[in-house]
C-alpha cells in the first residue's frame, strides 16, 4: 500500500485568533501530504501536468478531533485509499507531536485533460505505479 508521512511545523499565519489552526488550512495540509506521497513513489504532479494531465479535487471530507496550535509539529499520514483509471482517493490522518490524532480526512481527485478539462484515464505509467504499490 502506498503511504507516506510528511512532517510540518504549524506557522503563525495558519492559526486563528484562538491560536488554533484555521479549519481551511487542513485542505492545504492534505495537498502537501499527497504531493509528498507522489514524490516518494517516484512521480510528481509536475510530471503529470507536463503530460497534459490535471488532478482537480472533486470531493473533500475533513473531521476535526483536536486542535493543532501554533508551532506544533504535525505529521500527515497520507495513503492511497482507492484508485480507478479515472479517479484517485487519498486518506489523511494528522497527528500532533504527542502522537495524538487531531484530524482525519479524505480527498478524491479526477484525472482531466489539461486543455479540455474533460475527464480522461490516468497515464499508463501512473496506473502501473499505483497498482504495483497496492499489490505490495
Amino acid at each position: 500500500m502506498h503511504e507516506h508521512v510528511t512532517k510540518l511545523r504549524v506557522r503563525y499565519a495558519e492559526v486563528d485568533s484562538m491560536g488554533y489552526v484555521y479549519h481551511g488550512n487542513y485542505a492545504s495540509y492534505y495537498e502537501v501530504g499527497r504531493t509528498e506521497l507522489m514524490r516518494n513513489m517516484g512521480s510528481s504532479y509536475k510530471k503529470l501536468e507536463d503530460e497534459g494531465v490535471m488532478l482537480p479535487v472533486i470531493h473533500l471530507e475533513c473531521h476535526f478531533i483536536r486542535p493543532a496550535r501554533y508551532d506544533d509539529e504535525i505529521s500527515i499520514l497520507t495513503r492511497i485509499q482507492r484508485f480507478t483509471r479515472t479517479q484517485i482517493t487519498f486518506s489523511y490522518r494528522i497527528y500532533n507531536q504527542n502522537n495524538h490524532l487531531i484530524n482525519e480526512g479524505l480527498t478524491t481527485l479526477v484525472f482531466v485533460n489539461r486543455s479540455t478539462m474533460k475527464p480522461r484515464k490516468a497515464p499508463d505509467w501512473f496506473s502501473e505505479m499505483i497498482e504495483k504499490g497496492m499489490e505490495d
